[in-house]
């Protein structure tokens, strides 16, 4: 498929030059006021990732019905939804699965994004397998949520003692002995070529996460989803995972991108703190004509209840969308 055509398929658009005083958004993101602007919708949509709230810390903030009132509740205009935050509660019953659908419609919460984890960096055929039917299952519970866009992984080849060891070598991590990262990349592309085929069964556009492994650098990214070449694989990029050099790497996948997770540290990071320029990633994204959501992922210290506000405004002022005139 040609990237016209790419481009027509994914209908990328792009965001506005100007952007709102902080105090505004402030003021709308809290309800403060009415909205005057009128005509087309000049702002992205800012949804909220669930990681944001549970984050592997917060038992009390595992109910999913929980974080979609809270969303609600501090302005969202959907949410992204942490699979693994629902599978550490007990096995929940389709009746139950799809009550969270039902809520997020009363709402007004549409459920956008789905992150899941997987993991194809291994010599092991059998256990690569093993991840390809999960993650295909995992494609399947998104069509009956309704999601349309899923978060994947390349998975990393696990020879860190710990994440936080991994978190301290700034994400990166040897292969296992006898091989090269050069020998994961077929694994990877195999496996993901699979799931895609589904995926597009199934109306699914999944995301190739900057995370770790194989997918630590842009060139990494890239290279698995132009060999996959299909819309129906595309890029979820995380403001917060590349470590050095972070406005120059965003560039490099943003033309491919489905969605756009955006870090937040109030309080400091757990692990690590990114000064990040919004208004700048702004442009960044408008400059490649990205017209679609923005999913907060709030990774700080501070408390959720003012940290999560903050960062809904912050991301209301610098995500402005240019009208589609300006694409032609």
């Amino acid at each position: 498929m040609t990237s016209a055509n790419r481009r027509s398929f994914l209908a990328w658009g792009g965001l506005a030059a100007g952007l709102v005083p902080l105090s505004q958004a402030v003021a709308r993101a809290q309800g403060d006021g009415p909205s005057t602007d009128t005509g087309p919708r000049q702002t992205h949509p800012i949804i909220l990732s669930t990681y944001s709230l549970w984050r592997f810390r917060n038992d009390e903030l595992r109910d999913f019905d929980k974080c979609l009132d809270l969303a609600d509740h501090f302005g969202f205009d959907g949410v992204e939804l942490l699979l693994y935050q629902l599978e550490q509660n007990e096995l929940l019953s389709h009746s139950k699965l799809m009550s969270y659908k039902r809520r997020a419609l009363a709402l007004g919460l549409p459920l956008i994004g789905m992150s899941t984890h997987q993991g194809f960096v291994t010599p092991d055929r059998e256990l690569r397998q093993q991840n390809i039917d999960r993650t295909i299952g995992q494609i399947e519970l998104a069509y009956k949520l309704g999601i349309p866009t899923m978060r994947v992984n390349t998975g990393r080849w696990g020879t860190s003692a710990s994440f936080d060891a991994l978190m301290a070598n700034r994400g990166i991590e040897p292969p296992l002995p006898g091989y090269t990262d050069e020998d994961g990349y077929p694994w990877v592309i195999d496996a993901l070529a699979q799931c895609t085929r589904v995926a597009e069964k199934c109306g699914i556009v999944l995301g190739l996460e900057n995370h770790w492994g194989l997918g630590l650098t842009p060139e990494g990214v890239l290279r698995i989803v132009d060999a996959v070449d299909s819309p129906w694989l595309q890029v979820t990029a995380d403001t917060g995972n590349f470590l050095e050099e972070p406005y120059e790497r965003l560039e490099q996948i943003a033309p491919r991108t489905i969605l756009l997770q955006a870090k937040t540290y109030y309080g400091g990071g757990q692990w690590y703190s990114l000064d990040l320029d919004y208004l700048r990633i702004g442009e960044i994204m408008r400059k490649h004509h990205y017209r679609g959501y923005i999913s907060l992922e709030f990774e700080g210290m501070a408390d959720y209840r003012t940290a999560i506000p903050e960062s809904l405004a912050l991301l209301r002022a610098a995500f402005r969308r240019a009208p589609r005139s300006d694409m032609e």
